[in-house]
């Protein structure tokens, strides 16, 4: 790619980034981002077929990084012995979500569209994706707890579903709002406390 190719793709990108964070992907508009940009239609398409593909160049690779983070550390945890998995519950997830933090704050207005502007693309689904992979999870350890002689009862679905999603949610307030760090990572230590502790409780393991 010649360096003028790099500049005009850099100058739909600024543009992109702008109307996409201040309509949405829904409401943005593609005549608005060339205009901003300084570029014709034609160039445009030269780099784009879609206004989907260009949100998607915005966002897919802070996206794969995130939840590849968070997929490592489901797949970490399994890993483990079943004897040594209730002492590391909090632990490794605890790592994992402050990880998840510190890349969140490190592409702030990446995360704004992954996590505000996204409906009407695939990126939408992102906490959906994540409830799903943390319920399986759940389900797998509780067979582990069963199976260490340590029953954990049954959890209703909707119930579960309902906390999980809550505490994703609870997660992204952090970086939705784009608190100081040092105060988000702070709440993020007593979110882990409150979730764990619930959990726990949840689980039946809160009295051992």
């Amino acid at each position: 790619m010649s360096d003028a190719e790099r500049t005009t793709l850099e100058l739909i990108h600024a543009a992109a980034k702008k109307e996409f964070l201040e309509k949405g992907f829904m409401s943005a508009s593609l005549r608005s981002i060339v205009k901003e940009a300084g570029v014709t239609t034609g160039a445009f398409y030269g780099y784009y077929g879609s206004k989907e593909e260009l949100f998607e160049a915005l966002v897919s690779k802070q996206y794969e990084t995130f939840m590849g983070c968070y997929k490592t550390a489901q797949q970490d945890f399994a890993k483990l012995p079943p004897e040594e998995q209730p002492e590391n519950m909090g632990e490794i997830s605890g790592q994992c979500m402050n990880d998840m933090l510190l890349y969140a704050y490190e592409n702030p207005d990446e995360f704004q569209l992954l996590l505000c502007c996204s409906e009407g693309t695939r990126f939408a689904g992102m906490i959906d994706e994540m409830v799903e992979i943390e319920s399986k999870s759940t389900h797998d350890y509780q067979a582990v707890l069963n199976g260490l002689g340590r029953p954990s009862p049954q959890i209703d679905e909707r119930l579960e579903h309902i906390l999980i999603t809550g505490m994703f949610n609870a997660f992204f307030e952090l970086i939705i709002h784009r608190m100081p760090l040092e105060q988000a990572e702070n709440y993020l230590v007593e979110l882990q406390k409150f979730y764990t502790a619930g959990w726990m409780k949840i689980m039946g393991q809160d009295d051992l």
